[in-house]
């Protein structure tokens, strides 16, 4: 278990209190709440852009036409959108309802309970229980309060730090880790041929199955009673090379597409994936890695399972593959591990909250 020496507000905590009005550190900025509406309205919106779904039933298929096809959609979207809704993907529906609720058991313990397993993110220990703290100068907060933990490989993880309660938390999140990773392998693959490369390169660039990390973060996003005014997650793009995202059925990840935020539908039985930074950049900005956000609402708890598989943090200098810089094309980022990638963005978020907006 995981012991936290800073006790810190939770989000559910304050959720439960009974409260009208939110904390003014949880108030998003006024150019933020211009765009944020009722999410179980615009869910039901079937006008304008559509996050793609893809069929994975045939990506190993025998027949080359039809393997062709569905890999040759896995590339569209990843270069048009950056992130899609994937169906038949060879993971189990039972599996995928076990995971929903062993997390969400999880997260139906009593506070008290949960705090056994609080992480320490002031001494740099962000695996188990935690909230957002302010790491911006606004100080602003976000809607959610999480559990953090790496899930694969095997060798890598600290099952000491999962939850005991429920008893087949551990049982049913190895599975899902294991046959993630497979899927994880997969998309790799028909990304790498979709840039005409060799189609285990991509997996070998962000560490091979020894190395590429799977991070698995369940958000928890209570009730709000003033959503128009609150963020679940802010705007950002993720750092990994894939993510791939189960939730609970409630609406609330939205995607910056073509200059408007586009609410994600729930697709029954389906994976969402996003492309990340990581692949972004060694495809140099042929695959999107999409600006998205987690909208929250008054009347249901939201709660999503994000995995995020990530190239390890200093032995891979991340940078263009050279097969996609030509020169019309030339390299559209610096070569960084992935730490200093991150230390990057964490830089500019920084940088911008101190700017003052630009005058009209």
């Amino acid at each position: 278990m995981v012991t936290s020496s800073v006790l810190v507000p939770r989000v559910e905590t304050l959720a439960r209190s009974g409260i009208k009005s939110i904390p003014k550190e949880y108030i998003r900025p006024q150019e933020e709440l211009n765009n944020i509406g009722d999410v179980f309205e615009e869910v039901k919106n079937n006008e304008g852009p559509q996050v793609p779904t893809i069929d994975l039933m045939e990506i190993e298929s025998e027949d080359t036409v039809v393997r062709e096809k569905c890999r040759e959609e896995i590339v569209n979207a990843a270069k048009e959108w950056g992130v899609m809704h994937l169906v038949n993907h060879g993971i189990p529906d039972d599996l995928i309802d076990r995971v929903r609720k062993a997390g969400q058991a999880f997260f139906d313990l009593p506070i008290e309970e949960k705090e056994k397993y609080a992480n320490d993110q002031a001494s740099g220990n962000v695996q188990g229980y935690g909230s957002k703290l302010a790491n911006n100068a606004s100080g602003q907060l976000e809607w959610e309060d999480y559990f953090f933990h790496l899930i694969f490989p095997e060798d890598k993880r600290d099952i000491s730090i999962w939850p005991k309660t429920p008893s087949d938390y551990t049982k049913v999140t190895s599975e899902y880790a294991r046959l993630l990773r497979s899927l994880a392998s997969k998309i790799l693959s028909a990304l790498s041929l979709g840039l005409g490369l060799e189609e285990g390169r991509l997996e070998k660039e962000v560490g091979g199955m020894e190395e590429l990390l799977l991070q698995m973060k369940i958000n928890y996003y209570p009730r709000c009673p003033q959503p128009e005014l609150a963020l679940g997650v802010e705007a950002h793009t993720d750092i990994s090379a894939l993510t791939f995202i189960l939730h609970n059925m409630v609406p609330g990840l939205q995607l910056f597409y073509e200059g408007k935020w586009v609410t994600a539908k729930c697709v029954p039985n389906s994976i969402i994936m996003h492309i990340g930074d990581t692949v972004e950049i060694l495809s140099n900005g042929k695959y999107k890695s999409i600006l998205h956000r987690g909208v929250v609402n008054k009347e249901k708890v939201r709660i999503s399972w994000a995995v995020f598989c990530e190239p390890p943090k200093e032995k891979i200098i991340l940078k263009p593959l050279e097969e996609t810089v030509t020169e019309a094309e030339p390299p559209l980022f610096p070569p960084r591990t992935f730490a200093q990638h991150l230390a990057h963005k964490l830089f500019r978020k920084t940088q911008d909250s101190l700017t003052p907006p630009k005058a009209d």
